[in-house]
């Protein structure tokens, strides 16, 4: 699993590392040629403008980061990402119930639409904080097709029953880019996902009479480590990307979380852009509770348009 996770983030550095060095051996081969060129013309006061050794120019350029940099830039968008999650609840009694996939066993549906907000300051050219807020509210009316045990009551087979998972899940993280140039960066973050959950079940219809009713509820905060990076393709056109990982156990609550995003975005009018991209955040999160015990897995992982603008004066 740690294999697999941190390949795509081993080959996004590679790209950008690779990129950092043929953009600086094109300039310099372009600038040496015109040099050349010049004086051979008899033009003795020509200098490169980006001379190999010349530190001025060097410093000159990287204190300008990429065109998508700015000092506060506030992002909404609609996310539609398709689900996949699985629960165990235990009773008092320290006995795990069954395990139940949410879109299989209880009829949810696997696509959702819903909203997704973030808002980045750039304390200097290398240093950014965020934050992210992401919402989730599902229910589904179903007749289960075999016996369902969920907290202290089990549901039996043919039961009607209703049931909602509701997620609110807000990220702060702070990045620093190690990397930063007119054409690209890349940096590392460190950051958090903080979880609150609450999934239920209860008897409707004929089996009402039963009055069972059980519900489950946690706030487990995630801290994640990663890395992430752009490129500038024009200076309208861009690609965004990052990748964190970690696996935690804090209190009582034994968590692992794996989360991704990449955009390409494209500026329409000066401070303001619209992106394309696709999202994912998958984790695991093992609770011990007084009363009740339970096990959540679950992932989304699915497409995202969203809009920027940005705004504030910059101090690089």
């Amino acid at each position: 699993m740690k294999r697999k996770i941190l390949l795509p983030g081993i080959l996004i550095a590679s790209v950008l590392v690779v990129l950092s060095k043929g953009l600086k051996a094109q300039q310099s081969f372009e600038s040496l040629n015109a040099y050349q060129a010049n004086d051979q013309s008899g033009n003795s006061s020509y200098l490169p403008p980006y001379s190999i050794n010349s530190s001025e120019n060097k410093s000159r350029t990287n204190a300008t980061p990429p065109w998508w940099v700015q000092r506060f830039r506030a992002s909404v968008g609609l996310f539609i990402p398709v689900n996949n999650t699985e629960i165990e609840v235990g009773n008092q009694q320290n006995t795990f119930g069954t395990t139940i996939n949410f879109e299989d066993n209880l009829g949810f549906s696997k696509s959702t639409a819903t909203f997704l907000g973030n808002f980045q300051w750039r304390a200097s050219r290398r240093s950014r904080f965020d934050l992210s807020y992401f919402h989730v509210d599902r229910n589904s009316n179903y007749t289960l097709k075999k016996d369902v045990e969920f907290g202290d009551h089990t549901y039996p087979v043919n039961a009607d029953v209703n049931s909602f998972f509701k997620t609110n899940i807000f990220r702060f993280s702070y990045g620093y880019a190690l990397l930063s140039h007119p054409k690209y960066e890349l940096g590392l973050m460190l950051g958090a996902h903080i979880v609150k959950s609450d999934v239920g079940i209860s008897a409707t219809g004929a089996t009402a009479s039963l009055g069972y009713s059980d519900d489950f509820g946690f706030t487990a905060p995630l801290p994640d480590v990663g890395i992430w990076g752009g490129y500038a393709f024009t200076n309208r056109l861009a690609f965004n990307g990052e990748i964190s990982y970690l696996s935690l156990k804090v209190n009582d609550v034994d968590g692992q979380i794996f989360s991704y995003n990449v955009v390409v975005m494209y500026e329409v009018l000066k401070n303001f852009d619209v992106a394309l991209g696709y999202t994912g955040l998958n984790f695991n999160v093992d609770v011990d509770k007084e009363k009740l015990h339970g096990y959540l897995k679950w992932g989304y992982n699915g497409p995202s348009l969203s809009a920027s603008y940005a705004f504030g004066k910059k101090k690089w």
